[in-house]
């Protein structure tokens, strides 16, 4: 647990860069959810684990995350809602190629407890630099930008 929800972007990125998957779910309440940027739906902070234990080993083994803006809502005494921009580093695809930079927004919703701030919910989605929403098309979801060039 974190003493303050302003924490939790550091704390998070601190599990990241250790990969360490136990340190990240002890972030979450034993009954969180967490959606990552494909839409993949963890629930429970043993899902949560495995998930990342998962990434950590096979696709982000050397990675770097860094934090960036960060915005906290408060909305009321127990509950704050924490939005962040992280920039991801150093995945690397199926052939073990070193992919390029990535940059997410991550929604964490945070829950004050006996001991501290758990996240309850959270949500990561990517950016898709010149998109303004995806199209779905035969071969998949395409960022697409309806504005004028």
């Amino acid at each position: 647990m974190i003493d303050r929800p302003e924490e939790m972007p550091a704390a998070f990125r601190a599990a990241w860069m250790e990969r360490d998957a136990s340190m990240l779910a002890s972030l979450f309440a034993e009954d969180a959810d967490f959606v990552n940027v494909v839409g993949l739906w963890w629930r429970r902070r043993g899902q949560i684990e495995a998930s990342h234990a998962y990434g950590f080993d096979r696709i982000f083994a050397n990675s770097t995350l860094r934090v960036g803006r960060t915005r906290v809502r408060r909305l009321g005494d127990d509950v704050a809602v924490v939005h962040v921009r992280f920039t991801l580093e150093g995945q690397r695809g199926p052939d073990a190629a070193e992919l390029g930079i990535r940059r997410t927004v991550m929604t964490f919703v945070m829950s004050r407890r006996d001991r501290g701030w758990l996240c309850v919910a959270a949500q990561n989605t990517d950016i898709h630099e010149r998109a303004e929403t995806m199209a779905a098309r035969s071969e998949g979801l395409t960022p697409t930008d309806y504005r004028e060039n």
